[in-house]
This record gives structure tokens, sequence and C-alpha cells, in this order.
């Protein structure tokens, strides 16, 4: 078991010892993940450390001490408005990540619901692609989750999820896109259902948020998903994903500000006094506020499409690539960074492949239905586009060849 240290030990041994540690781990700056980072350059990087440290002890929720903060904030919500639909009337909250944001929508759509309509055994109605985090919030909220499947094309079923509502369902939920697929559920017929049978409407564009907008300036075919879709009530958004921020950034915006109060926790049951909070964090660190507002001003409209326009070539050079080795397959639609390939040769072992492409130091994310390799890209991906094709095909070629069997080896990732 581990214990604090009688004696303290000197910084630079602290700082070897970390260094050691983490050279154990995968690197990513090699682009050999294709999960649990985003990076673009070593300039983005300094702004984004150099930012975190200004208010590295910084709280958030200490705003009257930091006002400076609240100006940060305040400008990152605003700009983030801008881009995803919202009007003079919309408003959002700063949150530690995408599961808070999407906590925190369920908490208001069930707390609206009990005030409004008396809805006292609430349900929500998603499609099967949306991520597990609902199930984490319902959990915790007292909900009752409806799975539905999707259709062939990998996007909601409307007539499906309107067929399993009920007088007690207080939200619909579509992802813009859904990580398992990378395909924009049908936002639009399920924010119109949601409007015609008063539940809230919850977009989660973890992912797509700060991508999607310039895919589609581009020129790539991207639906609406944004706040300004008649009938969708709230939107989630990752900085931290390809805002391209650092750990932990989200938002939780709203198109009526006054929504926020739904997921406002307020209380005077101690003797400090009044105690209110937006979000289920407390203290909040200030320097993940400071670092998502340097890394969208550093980067500007220009830094974001570069950032889409690397994502979208890395994607376009892979799925080539892979469709042409022979036994392989792209699974298809597929809307924006994220993508699935597999076997289409029953006789080829997709494990093998993963332990193959393992053994050469990539981290294989798994796909489980279907069985298959599941990528999710950012702009570094398109420096190793041509690579990991080749990798792919060696790795094919060395399954068939009964070699790197080790099925353990390749995680199941999401």
């Amino acid at each position: 078991m581990s214990q604090i240290p009688a004696k303290g030990r000197p910084a630079e041994a602290i700082l070897a010892a970390l260094r050691e540690r983490k050279a154990q781990d995968r690197d990513w700056r090699r682009g050999r993940l294709a999960v649990y980072f985003y990076w673009l350059d070593e300039d983005l990087e300094r702004v984004q450390q150099q930012a975190y440290l200004a208010y590295w002890t910084e709280n958030n929720l200490g705003q009257r001490a930091f006002p400076s903060l609240k100006s940060l904030e305040d400008e990152v919500i605003g700009m983030s408005l801008a881009l995803l639909g919202g009007g003079q009337g919309a408003g959002g909250t700063f949150t530690s990540g995408g599961s808070e944001s999407i906590f925190l929508a369920m908490m208001a759509a069930r707390n609206r619901a009990r005030a409004r309509r008396g809805k006292m055994r609430p349900n929500i109605v998603l499609p099967d692609t949306a991520h597990l985090t609902f199930d984490r919030a319902a959990e915790a909220l007292g909900l009752e989750v409806r799975r539905v499947p999707v259709g062939a094309d990998l996007r909601a079923d409307v007539a499906a999820m309107a067929a399993r509502m009920d007088d007690d369902t207080v939200a619909l939920v579509g992802s813009a896109p859904n990580y398992p697929f990378g395909t924009f559920d049908p936002i639009a017929d399920l924010a119109a259902l949601a409007a015609r049978r008063g539940a809230w409407m919850h977009v989660d564009a973890c992912v797509g948020g700060f991508l999607a907008p310039y895919v589609r300036r581009l020129g790539h075919d991207i639906p609406a998903f944004e706040l300004s879709v008649p009938g969708v009530t709230s939107l989630s958004a990752d900085i931290h994903k390809h805002g391209m921020a650092p750990k932990g950034a989200s938002l939780l915006l709203v198109a009526d500000a006054a929504d926020r109060e739904w997921h406002k926790f307020e209380s005077r049951a101690w003797q400090r006094g009044p105690y209110a909070a937006y979000t289920t964090q407390g203290t909040r660190p200030g320097g993940a506020v400071a670092a998502a507002w340097a890394a969208m001003n550093h980067l500007g409209e220009e830094g974001y499409l570069r950032c889409a326009r690397l994502i979208m070539e890395a994607k376009a050079i892979m799925m080539a690539g892979i469709a042409a080795i022979p036994g392989l397959g792209v699974l298809q639609p597929s809307d924006i960074g994220i993508f699935v390939w597999r076997a289409t040769d029953p006789t080829l072992d997709i494990g093998k492949v993963a332990a193959a492409l393992d053994a050469e130091g990539w981290l294989v994310g798994r796909q489980q239905e279907p069985d298959g390799i599941h990528l999710h890209l950012n702009p570094i991906h398109r420096s190793v586009a041509e690579e990991y094709v080749e990798a792919v095909s060696r790795a094919v070629a060395a399954a068939r060849g009964g070699q790197n069997s080790r099925i353990g080896a390749n995680e199941r990732t999401y």
C-alpha cells in the first residue's frame, strides 16, 4: 500500500520519476492513437499550456474574487453560441466534460417535466447509438432509459422512437454525430417530434460541435443540428475534443437561457448561508476556462477550418486505402471524422488483424457491432494516413499467415 513519504523528495527526482513512468505510455505525438487525445501542433500546445498555467490555481467557483474568469467564461460561451446557432435569448454553462454536460441536460429535462407536468416516473427515449453516459445519468437521476434500434442507415429511426414515447417521456436524444458510426441523427425530425409531445430535445454534439460546422463549410453535406433547429432545447459540445482545448472543457448550451434554471442547485440548508451552482462541481479549475478561451482565440475560424480539412483528408486517404485491401471493407455511411472498418472475408479474423496492428504500436479501438476497428480522427492523423494504410495491409498479411494471434492485445475502447 502506498503511503505519503515521511520526508519529501526533491523536485527533480519527482519529475524524473514522472518521466520514467510516462515513458511506458503510448506516444500520441506519433499519431498512433485514434482515441483519447486531440492535437494540432506545438504552437497550439504552448498556448494551451501557458494559458492554463496563468490560472493554474484559481477557482472558477469564486468569480467574485476572480472576475477575469467570469469574463473569459462568458466569451467562450458567447463564441460557441454564435457558432452553434444560439439566438439572442440563448445561454450556456461551462462544464468539465461531455458526461457532465449530458447529466445536466437530463437533470433539467427531468426537473422541468416534474415542475410543469407533474411527471414522477420519467423516461427518456434515445437511439441505441447514443452514448452510454445517458444511461449513467439516468441511473443517478431516476430516469427510465428506452433505447431504440437505429435504421439501416445507422441513424435514429424517428417513427420507432415516437412509438416508444408515452405521457411520461421527458426527453428525446439525438447525436450529431453518434460515436459508434460517426453518423448524424435526423435532428430536425426528432426536434419536431419532441416539440409536438412537449419533451425536452437534447442534441449530443460532444464530438461534432466544434468540427461539423467547419466540415460543412468545406462543402461536405452536414445536416442541421444546431440550436437554431426548431424544437432543439439543449446541445452539448466538448471544447476539449475538436475545440482543441485541453481537458476538461465542455459546454451545455440551451436555446432559451431560462432553461439553465432547471439544472441549478440552490440551498440554504446549512449555517454558512445560500449556496447555488449550475454545475455538478463545486470547485472548478480556472485553467480549463483560460485554456479553452486561448485555444479558440489562437485558432480562429481559419485554424478550425484547417483542422477540419486535415481530418477529412486523412479520412479520405484511410478509407480508400483500406477499402482497396482484399478482404476489408469500410462501413457506410460515415459523416465526419469517425468510421469503422471490418473484414468482409469470413476467413479473415479481424481480432488477429487488430493484434498485428497493436504489435506495431498502433492502439486499436475495437468495435463490438459489427466486429471491426473504430477510428476517431484528429488533425495529426493526416501526417500518418498513408503509413496507417500500409500498416493495415501488413496486419492483414500477418493475420492470414497465422502471426500475431494474441487477441487479448487489442483493446475495446469507447
